[in-house]
Parts: structure tokens; C-alpha cells; sequence
């Protein structure tokens, strides 16, 4: 039951509510884009590899993804306070355990806790503000809950670089935890609520797709590793197309299904799906590289380089205004969220300007090309998944949109890391032979060492008369590589502007609607065969109800 007065106005104890969910929901994208500016303090720190490594950012957004929509269904079931309050928990005990680790694995743990109790939040934040507000107020609250995470991404570079530079990486995940109490302690005034119907969590689904999504990511962070093509990641691929086989086919039979499969076959759903993905190269990703190469070959502190990055994350603070003005005024979305695709491509493409020794001067045209672009889209992409749908999908369309965008931001984040070690590996190769004997490691430890954004360690290894142009080396073999990936990007980007066009095409006026699944077809078919039954039955009564009469 909603708790807001007919007219939309917020109580007292309502805007309490409000602000432990905008609190929480607060830590998620910030412990996202915060810990990846930290990647480069904590390979020095913990004498990390690049795959753990960049497990402390894959983690994270592996469980989040793969845990969400369970996490909604366990809200609805046990109690959507109780499931808030247990997700900030395991948040906090995630936070503790990475401002105590002293093991980059430990690290890696405690941050898929941490990303576990991340779905938790979203999804039962969510449904606390759906039951507590209601009206004008609920708009009201959900727009400022939007706000906040839009806020979250954009300034977590920013906060973290500062954290870093004051108190040390640790410092990140120590302000997370003292954040995450004070929500423990406002969450005591949320009232509780349950799904009065019930519900089934979908534990086949829910194991299926986080273990094909698992092995996708696993396959992506460990290519550089094993080889591209090498035995472990053909069995890797032919895993995980046997995961998602089993998952479509265990989806089909399920009453109540993880996702629904017949809404993939609505073109518009399917291009709104397809955004956020997209969004996860040419933006979320960058958000994870940039700062490591800011602080490596450009040799920004920590501090500087979240400055920096403000330039691609803040014009999402201001632009989804500016893009739902002009929604307002008539431009349609599929012209927005098209515009925002080529804006981003343009971006991407005018970034490969990159070198050591740039300036924020040179950096801040691409980074604000790429921050506007994201931000066009950024304020419209839910509303439009949901409203792609009949509005009794609407909660199930939000859950699928969600969870296709953290699977895209991890898969995303672990495939460019990945491929990025190998080009950097296979540049060192072509000049590491003039330094024969007197570099530190092998080529693949050096390669881990630069993509992680540590430069001068293996630079100090080196005799003093050798450093500069090793130094040289490698951040040129660095800068070669971000540029191949950066043009990569630009030609998803562009290919994706051309899709997202046509997939968003207005429904034709004397297109039927086809159920979207055999099973909904048969509900269909019984449901009228009913219908006829009980206006037959109705008609009969009728008739010997006149006929009572004549009789007597």
C-alpha cells in the first residue's frame, strides 16, 4: 500500500525513505566507476596482476547482473525492506573486506559480495519507493532516484581520485562502508511490503544465466591469458553456448520465467536492449580504461585523472535534462536515442587523439562529445524499454533492460581489458628485443603491468641510461593499443546507430499483435473457449428462465 496523500505531497517520514534509498542506490554506480580509477594504486599496492585485477571491477558487475532480478523476486517473497536492509548488509561487509584485504583474490571476493548486495538495493529500493509513494509524489521520487545514480557514475571518478589522493585506495571502499551504515540506520523507518499474490523466483534461470554469463566473462578477461583461440577458450565458448541453449530452453517451460523470450521479438524492445550494451563500450568502459591511462602514460595522479574525467562524466548531470525539454517538444525518441549513438561514434572516433603528454585542454572536446552523447540517452533508455511493452510487462521489462545493461557493462569492461593487454603485448614484442637482459620481466608481466596503469614500476627496473626510452616503449606500445581499441568501439558504435534506426521504426497501424509465446497463444485459446462456455451456460439460464413462466 502506498503511504502518500491523494495529492502527491511527501511526508516527513517519506522523504526519510527517500533518502536512505537515494543514499544507497547512491553506492552503486560510485563503488563501479570509483574502484575502476583505483585499479592503478591497488596493482602497486597488492602487486596485481591485470586479470585479478581487473576482477575487482568484473566481479562486482558479474554478480549484479546475474543476481538482479532474483533479488526482485526474493524481495516480493520475503519483504522489500527486509531485502533492502539485507542488501545494504552484504554491501557493507563487501566494503569492509576490500578496505582489509591484503590479497588481490580476497579483493576479488569481497567485491562480488559487494555486487550481490548492489542488485539487492536496486531492485528492492525500487519496489519501496513503488509502495511508498504513490501519485505525482511517485514520479517525483523515482525522478530524483534517476538524478542520483546518474550522479553516482558521474562524479565517482571525481570523489574516488580525491579519496585516493587523501587517504589511500582503501580509503574508497572505507567511505562506502560509513555510507552504507548510516542507510542501515535510516532504514528502520521504511515500511515493509510484500507481494500480497506472491511469487516464484526463477532458481533454474537464475543459475543458467549466471553461469553462462560467468563463463562469457571469465572467456573475455582471460583471453589475453590463454590465447584467443587455445584450447581453454574454445571449451569455454562451447560452454557457454550449451549454458544458454539449456537456459532458453528451461525459460520456454517456466511459468514464471527470468526473462520472458517472446518479448525479443519486438524489434523496438530488442533496440532498447541493444543501447545500453553499446553504451557499455563507448562510454562505461572508457570510464575503466581512461583513468588507467591518464595516470600511467600521461603521468596524472589520481587526483588529477578524476578531474579529468569529469569532462566525460559530468555532462551527464546536465544533458538528460536537456534531452527530455526536447522530448517534451515533440522530438521523437528514436531521433534522440539515434543522435546520441552518433554523437558518442563521433566522440569515440575524435578520442583516438590520445597521447602521453595530452593535456585536458586537447582531451576536453572528445570527452564532452562522448559525455553528451551518453547523456542524451541516459534519461530516456528505461522509460522507453518499459514503454515498449503492454504496462502489465512493464516491471518484467525493466528487470530484462537492467540486467542486459550490467551483463553488457561487465562483459564490456572485461573484453576490452583483455584485448587491450594483448595488442599492448604484441607491440612490446616488436621493440622489446633492443633492451635484451636488462627489462625486468617478460613481455606478458609487462604488458599486465602497463594496462593496469603502473609504468614506472617496471621502468625503475631498468638501468638509469636505458629508462627514458623504455619508458618510451611503453607507453607507446599503451597508446597504439588504447587506439585500436578506441577505433573498435567507434565501429560498434557506428554499426549500432544504424541498427538502433531501423529497430525503433514506428510499429505499422495494421500490424497485428502476435502473442509472444505458443503458451500464451494456448492461454489465449482456452481463455475464449471459457469465455463462449460461460455465455452459453448464461444464455441457456436465460432461456429457461423465460420459459418458467409458459410452463406454469
Amino acid at each position: 500500500m502506498s503511504s502518500s496523500p491523494p495529492g502527491g505531497t511527501t511526508q516527513p517520514r517519506e522523504r526519510l525513505v527517500l533518502l536512505a534509498i537515494c543514499l544507497a542506490v547512491l553506492m552503486v554506480p560510485v563503488s563501479l566507476s570509483g574502484t575502476s580509477l583505483a585499479l592503478p594504486a591497488i596493482s602497486r599496492s597488492l602487486d596485481a596482476d591485470i586479470v585479478p585485477l581487473q576482477w575487482a571491477v568484473n566481479a562486482y558487475n558479474v554478480t549484479a547482473a546475474s543476481f538482479m532480478l532474483a533479488a526482485g523476486s526474493l524481495a516480493d517473497i520475503i519483504g522489500r525492506r527486509r531485502m533492502f536492509v539485507i542488501g545494504t548488509t552484504l554491501f557493507a561487509a563487501g566494503s569492509l573486506a576490500c578496505s582489509l584485504a591484503g590479497d588481490i583474490y580476497l579483493l576479488d571476493v569481497a567485491r562480488a559480495v559487494a555486487g550481490i548486495g548492489s542488485a539487492a538495493i536496486l531492485t528492492a529500493g525500487t519496489a519501496v519507493l513503488a509502495s511508498t509513494f504513490d501519485g505525482p509524489a511517485r514520479n517525483q521520487a523515482f525522478a530524483v532516484t534517476g538524478v542520483v545514480i546518474g550522479a553516482g557514475l558521474a562524479l565517482g571518478p571525481t570523489t574516488s581520485g580525491w579519496l585516493i589522493s587523501l587517504m589511500g585506495w582503501r580509503g574508497i571502499f572505507l567511505t562506502q562502508l560509513a555510507i552504507a551504515a548510516v542507510v542501515l540506520l535510516l532504514a528502520r523507518i521504511i515500511p515493509e511490503s510484500r507481494n500480497s499474490q506472491g511469487s516464484k523466483v526463477d532458481w533454474i534461470g537464475t543459475v543458467l544465466f549466471t553461469s553462462a554469463l560467468s563463463v562469457l566473462t571469465i572467456a573475455a578477461a582471460e583471453g589475453s591469458q590463454l590465447g584467443w583461440t587455445g584450447p581453454e577458450m574454445i571449451a569455454l565458448a562451447v560452454l557457454f553456448v550449451v549454458l544458454m541453449t539449456a537456459f532458453v530452453l528451461a525459460e520456454r517451460r517456466q511459468a514464471q520465467p527470468m526473462f520472458n523470450l517472446g518479448l525479443l521479438a519486438r524489434p523496438r524492445f530488442v533496440a532498447l536492449c541493444l543501447l545500453p550494451v553499446i553504451f557499455s563500450f563507448g562510454f562505461v568502459g572508457l570510464v575503466v580504461l581512461v583513468p588507467s591511462y591518464l595516470i600511467g602514460a600521461d603521468g596524472l595522479s589520481s587526483g588529477d585523472a578524476g578531474l579529468t574525467m569529469l569532462l566525460l562524466t559530468g555532462p551527464v548531470l546536465v544533458v538528460p535534462l536537456l534531452a527530455s525539454r526536447m522530448l517534451q517538444r515533440g522530438l521523437s525518441s528514436r531521433v534522440l536515442l539515434t543522435v546520441s549513438l552518433l554523437v558518442t561514434t563521433l566522440g569515440v572516433a575524435w578520442l583516438s587523439v590520445i597521447h602521453p603528454g595530452i593535456g585536458p585542454l586537447a582531451l576536453a572536446g572528445p570527452l564532452l562529445t562522448i559525455g553528451v552523447g551518453q547523456g542524451l540517452s541516459s534519461g530516456l533508455m528505461d522509460g522507453a524499454a518499459v514503454s515498449a511493452v503492454e504496462p502489465a510487462r512493464a516491471g518484467m521489462a525493466a528487470g530484462m533492460f537492467n540486467t542486459m545493461r550490467l551483463a553488457g557493462e561487465a562483459v564490456a569492461i572485461a573484453a576490452m581489458g583483455g584485448v587491450l593487454v594483448s595488442l599492448i603485448k604484441g607491440r612490446l614484442a616488436d621493440g622489446i628485443d633492443a633492451f635484451a637482459g636488462k627489462t625486468p620481466s617478460n613481455v606478458g608481466s609487462l604488458a599486465d603491468s602497463v594496462a593496469s596503469g603502473d609504468l614506472t614500476g617496471p621502468a625503475a627496473q631498468v638501468p638509469a641510461a636505458d629508462r627514458g626510452a623504455f619508458t618510451d616503449l611503453l607507453a607507446n606500445g599503451y597508446t597504439g593499443a588504447m587506439h585500436t581499441i578506441l577505433w573498435v568501439v567507434v565501429g560498434l558504435c557506428a554499426v549500432a546507430t544504424v541498427a538502433v534506426w531501423f529497430l525503433l521504426a514506428e510499429r505499422r497501424a495494421d500490424e497485428p499483435d502476435e502473442p509472444d509465446e505458443p503458451a500464451e497463444a494456448a492461454e489465449a485459446a482456452e481463455a475464449a473457449e471459457a469465455a463462449e462456455a460461460a455465455e452459453a451456460a448464461e444464455a441457456a439460464e436465460a432461456a429457461e428462465a423465460a420459459a418458467e413462466p409458459a410452463g406454469r
